[in-house]
């Protein structure tokens, strides 16, 4: 350890460390480094294309704004970026250095220094600057910015560092793993906060951004380009104050990543501590749910569906995901009036579509199902138990986000149409999900962010695609009756009949379907436990 004995010495070491790891990974295998270039070169042509755009925002009105806003929701992203892609750097896990005899503030700054090499430092350099060039325009908010821009990205760094760090148990166990596959639900609900805030922007101008900013200048790092905008306009005090409570937090998140690493270096783990749910006994054969549930086969394979979408990470980021987005977009459109009450059929779509690839998601452990499967009738059981497990869940959650919507746009006379076209698009899509399942069948693979195993895209855009193509047309006379008493005179007093008709008619739909799958499913079970298994 004499080579490393000094902090800068050591800082030294750490930066070629991390340079080895990404010049050692690329090396892996073409594919990978294919990979990593091409999102080197979209990264940076994102960066530069914002920053010729902040640029060309210079002299705007209300710029100041958009550029506080966007300082904080980088310093957002940076904050949870560990959490949910916790395996995109091997740098982030400290637990890897406990047995090296380093001290925490060395250790620390050498890390922090480290950390700035990538992509990601990169791009929100840029941005940073674009930020300030944004706003500045004398001599005086440049030297501001000259010290704004270097302080804003090490809060950044130094925040991803200290969430890493407090949280690193989490994130290398089987919860964090969870976690991450949970990334997609983020990315999902971020798209359309960022869809609909991008259409108020554009219909009402910057000035809406006011009062957000007004303040989120007073929050790291957000404070750091603030105060380039304070300087500007002569408020030097003001400016002053917020760069001292940037570096305060600077400082605060260094103390924290430095006494979170101290813990993780001296105290033990699970590995070394007997769990202690190992000497308490519990009781897991009989839940609450399991004692509602009806005896035999179907409660079995109900409570079975609904472990695997409180257990499996895949199948838990579906559900979360058709479940805010469902919730979202007719919710959304509705507040801002440019929605329709039968939005909400969206919903009752989205989880519609968790009925599709029904094996698929229990992978090669489909075996153990197939061996109790002698028969249609033995398969018709099966199905109706799955179909009944989404329905527990399907049923009320449709019927709320008809009602929020309803009441959101105020427009209760079309309540009872929309629930019945939503129980009817729900019974469609349960009936031709049971039959895509057992006649276009594929593997989730479970490791990574693919949904459908290599070889078998195409099967799943027949199962998915072709089936909701199915059920809109088993919609139809439904739909077409909802359209002929809208236009017919004296229809209106009949529009609530649409509940009851929808509501059996949905029900209809998905007793056929399951009965014309089942001996699908018992006929083809070789071909199904062989598709499901390749992942």
């Amino acid at each position: 350890m004499s080579a490393v004995g000094t902090p800068a010495a050591l800082t030294a070491v750490f930066v070629r460390l991390k340079l080895s790891l990404l010049r050692n990974g690329l090396r892996q295998s073409g594919g990978r480094r294919a990979a990593y270039i091409a999102s080197a070169v979209v990264v940076l042509l994102f960066a530069a294309l914002q920053l010729l755009g902040l640029i060309a925002l210079r002299g705007s009105g209300h710029v100041e704004s958009l550029v506080v806003l966007l300082v904080a929701v980088l310093g957002l992203g940076w904050a949870v970026m560990p959490l949910f892609f916790p395996g995109g750097d091997e740098t982030l896990d400290p637990t890897r250095l406990v047995m090296l005899p380093l001290r925490p503030r060395p250790l620390v700054r050498a890390l922090l220094v480290s950390s700035l090499v990538g992509i990601g430092p990169l791009f929100t350099l840029c941005l940073l600057a674009g930020c300030v060039i944004a706003v500045a325009h004398g001599g005086a908010a440049f030297a501001v910015g000259a010290l704004a821009v270097p302080s804003a990205l090490l809060v950044c760094v130094a925040l991803a560092r200290a969430v890493a760090a407090a949280n690193v148990r989490l994130l290398t166990s089987r919860k964090g793993r969870d976690l991450a596959v949970l990334s997609g639900l983020v990315i999902a609900v971020g798209a359309q906060v960022v869809n609909f805030g991008a259409q108020r922007l554009g219909s009402s101008g910057l000035e809406q951004l006011d009062p957000a900013a007004d303040v989120l200048r007073w929050f790291p790092p957000a404070s750091a380009v603030a105060a380039v905008h304070a300087a500007d306009e002569g408020a030097y005090g003001v400016a002053l104050a917020q760069l001292a409570l940037t570096a305060a937090a600077l400082a605060g998140l260094l103390a924290l990543w430095s006494r979170s690493l101290t813990r993780l270096m001296t105290s033990p783990d699970g590995s070394t501590l007997q769990a202690a749910g190992d000497t308490v006994v519990r009781d897991r054969t009989s839940t609450g749910l399991s004692r509602l549930l009806p005896p035999g086969r179907t409660g079995t394979a109900v409570e079975r569906s609904l472990r695997y979408i409180r257990r499996d990470p895949k199948t838990k980021a579906a559900w979360v995901t058709s479940l805010a987005i469902g919730l979202i977009v007719p919710v959304f459109n509705a507040w801002q009036g440019t929605g329709s009450v039968y939005f909400a059929c969206f919903a009752a779509g989205m989880l519609g579509i968790m009925m599709y690839n029904q094996f698929g998601q229990d992978t090669s452990a489909f075996w153990m199902v197939a061996m109790t499967i002698s028969s249609a009738r033995d398969a018709y059981v099966e199905l109706r138990a799955r179909a009944l497990a989404l329905l527990l869940v399907t049923l009320p959650y449709s019927a709320l986000v008809t009602v929020l919507t309803a009441a959101v746009l105020g427009d209760w006379t079309r309540l009872p149409e929309a629930l019945g076209l939503s129980f009817a698009l729900l019974g469609a899509m349960l009936a031709t999900g049971a039959w895509t399942s057992a006649r276009f069948p594929y593997s989730i693979p479970q490791e990574g962010h693919k949904n459908v195993a290599p070889g078998q895209v195409g099967l799943a855009w027949i199962s998915i695609f072709g089936g909701m193509v199915a059920a809109a047309v088993l919609c139809v006379p439904v739909i077409a009756l909802t359209i002929w008493l809208n236009i017919t005179a004296g229809g209106d007093d009949w529009l609530w009949l649409l509940l009851p008709v929808g509501t059996a008619y949905g029900t209809a739909l998905t007793l056929l379907g399951l009965r014309l799958a089942a001996p699908q499913t018992a006929r083809r079970l070789p071909e199904i436990l062989t598709a499901v298994s390749k992942g």
